[in-house]
C-alpha cells in the first residue's frame, strides 16, 4: 500500500471572512510572508514527497488553474467544481476517481503550520494503521497556535481514537488544524452531492475508527484579514 502519495487540497471556497482581499482573489492565493496560503501547503506536500495532488476548484477557478500551472512539482490534476457548492466531503467525494486506491492526504488550502522535530505530514503517514483507522486527523493543543480563538475540536484519548471535545466537556481539547489522511472506504456509502466531512467523522467516532494525532510544532489559522498580520509577525519571529 503506498500512504500518501496523493493528496487533495481543499480550494473551492469563497473566503467570504476574508473580504475585502477575496472579492477579487480565492483565498487560496491571499499572500501571507510572499506566499499564497496554497503555497505553503504545496511547501508542506513537497516535504513530505508527494507524488500527485489533485485541487478542487469553484470560485474564481481560472486564478487558482493559473498558479497550478506554474508548478512544477508534485503533479497537479484540477477537480471541476464550477456547477456546485459541494463543500468538504462532497468536495472530496466527487474527486475520488481521481485520487486512487490508499490512503490520502487532505489538506485545507488556507491555513498551514510549523513543523516540530519532523514533518507532520511524515508523521501522519507513519503513524496510520490501516487495519485500525479509516482518517487520522492532525490536531494542535490550542496554545500553540495562531489565528485560532477557538477551545479545541476533539479530545485525544491514550489510544489514538478521537472523540469530540462538547460530549468530554472536562478534557483537555486539540484544535483540529487542516490536515489528515484518509482511506477511500471511508466515503462508502456517503451522502450525495453537498456534505461537511463532520457527517463521515461522526461516523467513523462511532465505530472507534477515527484517530488523531497530536502535532509537535506551531498552526498559524489564516482565516481572517487580521490573521495575516499576525501570521507574519509570528513567522518574522520564530
Amino acid at each position: 500500500m503506498s500512504v500518501g502519495e496523493v493528496a487533495m487540497v481543499l480550494a473551492a471556497g469563497f473566503g467570504t471572512r476574508m473580504k475585502p482581499l477575496t472579492d477579487r482573489m480565492p483565498k487560496p492565493l491571499v499572500p501571507v510572508a510572499g506566499k499564497p496560503l496554497i503555497g505553503h501547503v504545496f511547501d508542506h506536500l513537497r516535504e513530505a514527497d508527494v507524488k500527485r495532488a489533485v485541487v478542487n476548484v469553484h470560485y474564481l477557478p481560472e486564478q487558482i488553474e493559473d498558479w497550478c500551472n506554474t508548478v512544477a512539482t508534485p503533479s497537479i490534476t484540477i477537480s471541476d467544481e464550477r456547477d456546485a457548492i459541494l463543500e468538504t466531503g462532497g468536495g472530496i467525494a466527487r474527486a475520488l476517481p481521481l485520487l486512487g486506491n490508499d490512503p490520502f492526504f487532505v489538506m485545507n488550502s488556507d491555513s498551514f503550520w510549523i513543523d516540530g522535530k519532523a514533518p507532520a505530514l511524515q508523521r501522519l503517514r507513519h503513524a496510520w494503521n490501516d487495519a485500525e483507522m479509516d482518517c487520522l486527523l492532525l490536531l494542535c493543543d490550542p496554545a500553540q497556535t495562531t489565528g485560532y480563538d477557538g477551545k479545541g475540536d476533539f479530545v485525544l484519548a491514550d489510544d489514538g481514537r478521537i472523540s469530540r471535545a462538547r460530549l468530554t466537556p472536562q478534557a483537555k481539547a486539540l484544535a483540529y488544524i487542516g490536515g489528515y489522511l484518509v482511506h477511500p472506504r471511508l466515503f462508502e456509502n456517503a451522502p450525495k452531492g453537498a456534505f461537511s466531512m463532520n457527517v463521515l467523522w461522526d461516523r467513523a467516532i462511532a465505530q472507534g475508527r477515527l484517530f488523531g494525532l497530536a502535532h509537535d510544532g506551531h498552526w498559524l489559522h489564516v482565516g481572517t484579514v487580521a490573521a495575516i498580520a499576525e501570521a507574519e509577525e509570528f513567522l518574522k519571529h520564530r
